[in-house]
């Protein structure tokens, strides 16, 4: 039974209390980080800071201003797309040419412009390749051993003129004749071709399926890199696990494929009559506005289509099939015979503030596209419900909880590769259980929210969308399956799996992390950070207000961390640099501690009837500090939870409680009782009479 406890502790006003220590009994202290690693006066390091010191951020300017918001001055570039690109499947080969129209919003004039050339990673040669092992993520070699992969650019013009464009790794630079001046508008040529690799590091390839080979196309075209006001060009290499940064555009892509293809891509289909027979014309446009699953193209269709196409037109035939994506940051496609196709709708509710071309109260198209070898999972005919219906849900929940999902359609493929994300699109290869398939499938879609609206730079800053999606996740998979913990974001599951401090912190760039230390620390622990930040420190309705917030302030924009660690301060009303520099500056862990417990009748006269209990953070110089929460149990079984505000550890990682227990003694003193905190040492959390 718990019944309130009148008084409370006396404030930080006491805290040198503690260092006198206290009478009784003492916590196991087990495994923790030891006395020695205390502090008994929080002294500044090297550079005079301490954990509640505020993190170096950039200083406010026009563009970003000191709330997190963009400024004033705020600018951006913006890169439209025209594609026409024909697939050999047979070769395995890619070609195109499309043209850039590239405007300049930005305040400086540009002499030349930088354009990513990512499928350059594929080369033997690469920065990407060379540090890899061989064939391990790249595929650089077909079935026959020939090498395969980069660019063959054959030309490049500006404004109708060639150019020379000067190529270096994946990257390339054009020098333009007349600078390029503010508010000025250019158009860039390009014609290039290339051999899609097998396997290419997780971001495309080939799947070999029963009824033909599957291809997903992404990172294909060479595209501007972005210009803004926090890097300038931003020029990094692509070396395979730093995904991408890009501008906002419009896409038009005319995609020529054999007959018997299906194909999945960014936006909008715009030529469905044209591509697909009047029935299963028919069946595309039911399955649109239906909240339960329509086959489109069945295993059935899959088998005549296919003999159709090889027997009777020789499988010479080709259709092109015409996309339209509008103010999306890329775009990326799949094709394949053996595609099945099924696809159902979901309902976004207009949330009033929602980003430009949103389709606030519409229907979401949402389709999968599947060879035969995935049906166990991916089929409507599951009891699941399948792919489709994963996608419809996970849409509904974020535009509920978050912000409301800005296109009309989205799409899940089944192919080789085993998860990645594009605008609208996302690439999936779970298919042996219908809850993997869950999971990969509510990550991929949620990247929808960061970072293809929320257009962070994945290069630097990884956590800034797969953190902020893998939390997104995390209430998306309680939901679902209420009865188990989802695999990240859970603190008390976070600190058990990871009961130490790593070699770097979060805000390392993606590159640059240890082998095998990106999915604990951009996903997990970013992910684990936010929930404790929502559930523990902050509670939801002040973490929504704030979250919600960045995402209205930064949608279609380019933020930068300190947009976000500045909008969550400015929306929730409280200073979080202690928790910003701890969990993503830092790579300490938290052990909080109960240690001493000195009853009401042990104290002095001054002190009679109030009782002290001591509270340590255990993680030393570099841990973590974190509000106590506790569990105060008195000897005639009443019970109250209290806390000591992070506040009380201003300047000594130990704090002494003093309680009005109306003279009765302590039975039992435990903290965080629920397990809400991330802490990596459990035996020291309870005091026992």
């Amino acid at each position: 039974m718990k019944k309130a406890l009148r008084g409370g502790f006396l404030g930080a006003g006491i805290a040198a209390m503690a260092a006198a220590g206290g009478c009784g009994g003492s916590a196991r202290t087990g495994g923790g980080w030891g006395e020695s690693a205390i502090t008994e006066h929080r002294a500044p390091d090297a550079d005079g800071h301490t954990i509640f010191s505020p993190p170096a951020l950039p200083s406010p300017s026009a563009q970003r201003a000191a709330s997190g918001a963009p400024g004033a001055g705020y600018w951006q570039q913006r890169a439209d797309y025209a594609i026409d690109a024909t697939l050999d499947a047979a070769n395995r080969e890619i070609t195109a040419n499309g043209t850039i129209a590239y405007t300049n919003n930005s305040p400086d004039e540009l002499r030349f412009v930088w354009l990513n050339l990512e499928q350059n990673l594929f080369r033997s040669d690469s920065d990407g390749a060379l540090i890899t092992k061989p064939n391990a993520r790249f595929g650089n070699r077909d079935r026959s051993g020939k090498e395969q992969g980069g660019f063959g650019i054959e030309r490049v013009t500006v404004g109708g003129r060639p150019v020379t464009l000067h190529e270096y790794g994946t990257v390339g630079r054009i020098d333009l004749d007349t600078a390029l001046p503010p508010g000025g508008r250019i158009e860039i040529a390009v014609w290039w071709s290339f051999r899609v690799p097998t396997y290419g590091s997780d971001r495309m390839g080939i799947a070999e399926c029963a009824d033909g080979d599957v291809f997903e196309i992404a990172q294909w075209f060479p595209s501007v890199c972005v210009y803004d006001d926090v890097h300038g060009w931003n020029t990094l290499p692509y070396l395979g696990q730093g995904e991408f940064y890009a501008d906002f555009g419009d896409y038009e892509v005319r995609l020529t494929v054999p007959a018997s293809h299906v194909v999945a891509g960014c936006g909008e289909l715009a030529n469905a009559p044209d591509v697909l027979d009047p029935e299963t014309y028919e069946r595309w446009k039911k399955a649109r506005v239906s909240g339960r699953t329509f086959t489109i193209r069945s295993g059935e269709d899959v088998d005549r289509e296919n003999k159709e196409s090889h027997a009777e037109r020789g499988g010479a035939q080709t259709k092109t099939w015409i996309f339209k994506a509008r103010n999306v940051r890329t775009f990326a496609w799949a094709s394949s015979s053996a595609f099945i196709w099924d696809g159902c709708s979901a309902i976004v509710p207009e949330k009033g503030a929602g980003p430009p071309g949103g389709q606030g109260g519409e229907p979401v198209f949402c389709q999968s596209f599947y060879p035969r070898e995935a049906k166990p999972a991916w089929s409507p005919e599951t009891k699941a419900g399948g792919s489709s219906q994963f996608l419809r849900a996970s849409i509904e929940h974020y535009s509920k909880m978050w912000m409301a999902y800005p296109y009309s359609t989205a799409s899940n493929v089944h192919g080789v590769v085993g998860g990645m994300e594009y605008p609208g699109l996302a690439f999936c290869g779970a298919r042996d259980d219908s809850k993997g398939l869950w999971g990969v499938t509510t990550h991929e879609i949620g990247h929808t929210w960061f970072p293809m609206v929320v257009g962070s730079n994945e290069r630097r800053h990884a956590w800034m969308d797969e953190g902020l999606n893998t939390f997104m996740n995390y209430y998306a998979t309680k939901e679902r399956y209420p009865d188990s913990e989802p695999h990240r974001g859970g603190p008390a599951r976070y600190a058990r799996e990871q009961p130490r401090r790593f070699s770097q912190p979060i805000m390392t760039p993606a590159e640059q992390y240890d082998q095998g230390t990106l999915g604990e620390l951009a996903y997990d622990k970013t992910a684990t950070g936010l929930v404790l930040l929502r559930e523990t420190i902050l509670g939801h309705e002040r973490f929504d207000r704030a979250f919600r917030e960045y995402c209205r302030r930064w949608a279609f924009k380019h933020p930068s961390p300190a947009d976000f660690f500045r909008t969550m301060e400015d929306v929730a009303g409280m200073d979080l640099g202690w928790f910003w520099r701890g969990w993503f500056y830092s790579t300490g862990v938290l052990d909080q501690a109960v240690t001493t417990v000195m009853q009401p009748s042990e104290g002095g006269a001054r002190d009679k009837g109030f009782a002290r209990v001591t509270f340590v953070q255990r993680g030393g110089a570099a841990g973590l500090i974190m509000p106590v929460y506790y569990r105060l149990t008195l000897d005639d079984g009443t019970s109250e939870d209290r806390h000591v505000p992070v506040e009380g550890f201003f300047t000594s990682d130990r704090f002494t409680a003093v309680i009005d227990t109306r003279g009765k003694s302590i039975r039992s003193v435990e903290v965080d009782p629920e397990g809400r905190m991330p802490d990596v040492d459990r035996s020291n959390n309870v005091w026992n009479k």
